[in-house]
């Protein structure tokens, strides 16, 4: 009885106490840890801030930030429960290639992503045209970028498909040059057509003057004369003024009385009668 007594007590002694106590130790240095990392984190993100950093740039670098350190965190953790951070290392990095092989279109997602952050052809806010959708950016992820079209609808694209896509981004320059036709009919007068156009066109808010408005022939074509109506608006301002110059376009010629262009054919009838041979006297 004394002998399993005995044999008890060092199981408690040189077994469970020292496993116990760095179980203790592992919990208290994760808690710890993590709030450590945490007030890190907030720290870093407000030094960024104030530095007025892109937003996704800073989002990157906190998530980067906070990886690293709960890798540390938990090899050190490690440690101290007495498991060998080597094994632990190399088992790592033959996980990290498993991975890199089974996600390698999610991981030219996320480097994508990094080049987006780094090249800034477009930031959240921005009106663009890419990947064949429309609309403005509302974020842009780790291997997402999201936008809002038009219409309501929300967008997710792959940010490798977004990056190698040609991109078009309507908000880089502070102004934009509006291009409309209006297409009259042979029997108006282009010169006065013009003249008129041009003057309601410059009445137009938030046209721009400098450049100047201009209208000018374009073709002749079937159905008469095309005139191209070109003047530039602010970025922010060009979806008015381009439905108004469409608006000014359709009034003018209602004003003006200008017939509606059509395609006119023209017959040629033969109606010379044949000649008839007469005997000769």
């Amino acid at each position: 009885m004394q002998s399993h007594l005995l044999n008890f007590d060092t199981l408690i002694n040189q077994y469970l106490m020292p496993f116990g106590l760095k179980v203790l130790a592992a919990l208290a240095i994760w808690i710890i840890g993590g709030m450590l990392i945490n007030t890190l984190t907030k720290v870093v993100r407000r030094v960024l801030n104030v530095r007025q950093l892109e937003p996704t740039l800073i989002n990157y670098a906190i998530s980067a930030i906070q990886v690293l350190l709960r890798i540390f965190l938990v090899m050190g953790i490690l440690e101290v429960c007495g498991v060998p951070t080597t094994s632990f290392a190399a088992m790592i990095g033959a996980v990290g290639v498993a991975l890199g092989v089974a996600w390698s279109g999610l991981l030219s997602n996320f480097a994508a992503g990094i080049f987006l952050v780094v090249l800034r052809p477009f930031k959240v806010g921005d009106y663009i045209t890419a990947a064949g959708q429309t609309g403005n950016i509302t974020d842009i992820g780790l291997v997402t970028t999201t936008m809002l079209t038009d219409n309501n609808l929300r967008v997710i694209i792959g940010n490798n498909k977004l990056f190698s896509d040609i991109i078009i981004n309507y908000n880089v320059q502070p102004t934009r040059r509006i291009d409309l036709r209006c297409q009259i009919a042979y029997g108006v007068d282009p010169s006065d057509a013009i003249a008129r156009l041009a003057e309601r066109v410059a009445a137009i808010d938030n046209a721009l003057t400098t450049p100047a408005p201009a209208v000018v022939i374009q073709e002749f074509n079937a159905t008469g004369t095309l005139l191209a109506v070109r003047l530039f608006a602010p970025t922010p301002c060009f979806g008015q003024v381009y439905n108004d110059t469409n608006r000014v376009i359709a009034a003018t010629c209602a004003e003006a009385g200008w017939p509606a262009p059509a395609t006119y054919q023209v017959s040629i009838a033969n109606n010379t009668a044949p000649t008839t041979a007469q005997p000769a006297p």
